[in-house]
């Protein structure tokens, strides 16, 4: 392999790019709208849920009990009711997510020391909303009934939590690293995608052929401009998440700068063997898409744990890149992890571009069919 054919190469796609300023100007702009669009679009965090009370005791104590479900800052009352039918018309017609039924022996029953009962319909048409708003709702009154009790005597349990890593439980802390890993997948196949496939369409690829260049220089030539643009946009990506996102950065920089570019290399090469398998450019941008986007985003346990997956889905998790890279970015951003702890995700990433690099090698024929 000679260093000077590469060069050569790199130079000629760098040309070619440069003649092509909106692909330019949408590889730098695709990155920031898509982790703007989905970071803002895609949350866990359950806030302000519409909420509306039938208070059929309209005591003192129920009013505090319902002002202490606003104050919790999870629930919105949006209104109060008069009948229980109401509550149906309210949820039928979306207008609330949680209804609580106060009933009219509410204060009689705490007053006298017993157990008051307390209805809370949810609406289940989104279980992970409603189970988060029944989580919301059991504490919220528990908190309540402590308040109310007056009991001087310490609990028989009295458990102290301690949340690491996402003390603030902030569902953007960890889907924003999946994201950036989802998208630079997407972003680096569809970048090197179109090359070789570009170069057939073009009529371009037989003068090509007929120079001494080997598949490998080639193909490290037509890489080359794509890693730099790629690398640009990761960067971007990263300073995104930290700087408009508040994602805390505690693991080290570099560590993180160094196996994003192999991730990147990997994704490229596969960019490019997509190219040379298709021979066109739309089949190949098409071939691209499906090929990282859908397995990026559902089988990387960036959404959806790999652990409650099917056996046969979890053994095909383990094929796709993004896993060990979603893994990778969650361990520097959120633990801080250093590379002892992220050896097996680093070696799989690596094994990962020099296979599909060596396949496009492979793949890539000096002739004409």
């Amino acid at each position: 392999m000679r260093l000077k054919r590469v060069k050569a190469i790199a130079r000629k796609e760098a040309i070619q790019i440069v003649r092509d300023p909106l692909s330019l100007i949408m590889a730098f702009l695709m990155p920031v709208m898509l982790l703007f669009i989905f970071g803002y679009a895609i949350t866990m965090d359950v806030n302000q849920l519409e909420t509306v009370v039938l208070d059929l005791d309209k005591s003192a104590l129920s009013r505090e009990l319902v002002s202490g479900l606003r104050e919790s800052g999870y629930f919105k009352v949006t209104g109060y009711l008069n009948s229980q039918k109401e509550i149906d018309n309210y949820l039928d017609s979306n207008k609330a997510q949680v209804a609580i039924s106060i009933p009219a022996d509410f204060s009689r029953e705490i007053k006298a020391g017993r157990s008051a009962g307390l209805q809370a319909i949810v609406d289940g048409s989104d279980s992970n909303k409603a189970a988060i708003a029944i989580g919301y709702v059991s504490a919220a009154t528990e908190i309540y009934s402590k308040r109310i009790s007056g009991s001087a005597g310490p609990p028989a349990i009295e458990p102290k939590v301690r949340v690491w890593y996402n003390p603030e439980l902030k569902s953007r802390n960890f889907v924003i690293p999946g994201l950036v890993a989802v998208i630079m997948m997407v972003i680096a196949a569809l970048l090197t995608s179109l090359t070789i496939a570009r170069e057939w369409e073009r009529g371009t690829m037989e003068q090509l052929i007929s120079t001494p260049v080997k598949p490998s220089e080639l193909i490290l030539g037509k890489l080359s401009p794509y890693f730099l643009i790629g690398f640009i946009d990761m960067v971007m990506s990263i300073m995104l998440a930290v700087f408009l996102f508040d994602v805390p950065l505690r693991g080290s920089v570099a560590l993180l700068l160094v196996l994003s570019s192999v991730f990147l290399f990997g994704g490229l090469s596969l960019g490019i063997l997509i190219s040379i398998v298709a021979k066109s450019q739309l089949v190949a941008s098409q071939i691209a898409m499906v090929a990282t986007f859908l397995p990026s985003f559902l089988l990387s346990g960036f959404l959806f744990a790999i652990a409650n997956m099917p056996p046969p889905l979890r053994a095909v998790t383990r094929v796709i890149p993004a896993r060990y890279y979603v893994a990778v970015l969650k361990g520097i951003f959120l633990k801080g992890s250093p590379f002892n702890l992220l050896i097996t995700e680093s070696v799989l990433l690596v094994i990962f571009g020099a296979a599909v690099f060596a396949i496009a090698n492979r793949k890539f024929k000096k002739r004409i069919f």
